[in-house]
């Protein structure tokens, strides 16, 4: 699979293509957003990581850049960046980006993610074709979701696996341990977090049917009735 690394530093460049490398992808970095737009035109990558602090255009401008463009409208993207406050993770979800590894990470954590990100970016089974809870409909094959029969538009890999997981498990309260394994493929002790603003962030999609997501006090999430 080919990974696309948009970064300006040339030592964590230089770093993060040798790992990748040694993990059997094939990788190419770019230094700023106008050699990596020519990059896509003469091929697209299976996954993109992503800098925010670029020169020229910006990391966030570039998602959303991919994010309006119908070719790469799914394209995965993993943010790396140096901005690891929650308001920046929060955006960079909110825009369309799959994950979020803040500066300085471990290549074993990178490339742990970037394959958890690749698997929910493949359907297992296209044959599978719908999953429904309540007024929400998840279309697997399709991978889109729909309230009241109107598209939800917006949600990133990572989103909609989260809510076909819940909706697959309707009624059942979930650890949040089990809902990272599911999700993320691993357990990422001390990141917890990022269950919660994924959850955040799906609530906020999916508008008043946001409600059917429920969080279990002192153990993790469902959807489903009553508290």
């Amino acid at each position: 699979m080919k990974i696309f690394i948009v970064e300006d530093d040339p030592g964590i460049l230089e770093v993060v293509l040798y790992a990748l490398k040694s993990a059997k992808f094939e990788a190419e970095g770019f230094e700023n957003g106008g050699q990596f737009f020519a990059g896509i035109e003469k091929s697209l990558p299976h996954l993109v990581l992503l800098d925010i602090m670029l020169p020229g255009e910006d990391g966030m401008t570039i998602l959303k850049k991919l994010r309006s463009a119908k070719k790469t409208r799914t394209l995965p993207v993993i943010m790396l960046t140096a901005k690891g406050s929650e308001v920046d993770k929060v955006r960079a979800l909110d825009m369309g980006a799959d994950d979020y590894i803040p500066k300085p990470f471990g290549v074993t954590e990178m490339i742990s993610r970037v394959n958890a990100v690749l698997r929910r970016a493949m359907p297992d089974n296209p044959e599978v074709s719908e999953t429904a809870y309540a007024n929400i409909t998840i279309n697997t094959a399709q991978r889109e979701v729909y309230v009241d029969n109107n598209k939800i538009t917006g949600l990133t890999f990572k989103e909609f696996e989260l809510l076909r997981y819940l909706a697959e498990n309707a009624e059942v309260a979930l650890k949040r341990e089990q809902i990272m394994k599911y999700v993320w493929g691993y357990d990422f002790a001390g990141e917890s977090r990022t269950l919660d603003m994924h959850i955040r962030s799906l609530r906020k999609k999916l508008g008043s049917a946001g409600e059917h997501i429920k969080t279990i006090r002192n153990v993790g999430y469902k959807i489903g009735e009553g508290i």
